[in-house]
């Protein structure tokens, strides 16, 4: 009985993240294909987000990434360098003639 309800605390966890974190409070679409399509890329957002954690060196909290996610979106990086290190100064990009 105590599994169940770890199990059930943990998707608990994990819509409350989806909602915070994505900050997603209604649906913008009314129509079933709407809704399934907001649901599917906040799932697919939220995962790609906790495997970037997971593979960062940095020890980012969810929260946190996200935040800096939302600033740096249009910013041209290497993700994988920046998750690492997200404080160091980046070199300008070698021009390739």
């Amino acid at each position: 009985m105590g599994d169940l309800y770890k199990s059930r605390w943990e998707i608990e966890v994990f819509y409350r993240d989806i909602k915070q974190l994505l900050h997603i409070k209604t649906f913008i679409g009314t129509s079933k294909n709407a809704v399934m399509i907001q649901i599917w890329t906040a799932l697919i957002t939220i995962l790609l987000l906790k495997v970037m954690k997971e593979t960062a060196k940095f020890g980012w909290h969810l929260s946190n990434l996200v935040a800096f996610i939302r600033l740096d979106i249009f910013v041209k990086i290497e993700l994988q360098k920046w998750l690492d290190s997200p404080f160091m100064e980046p070199k300008p990009p070698q021009n390739i003639v």
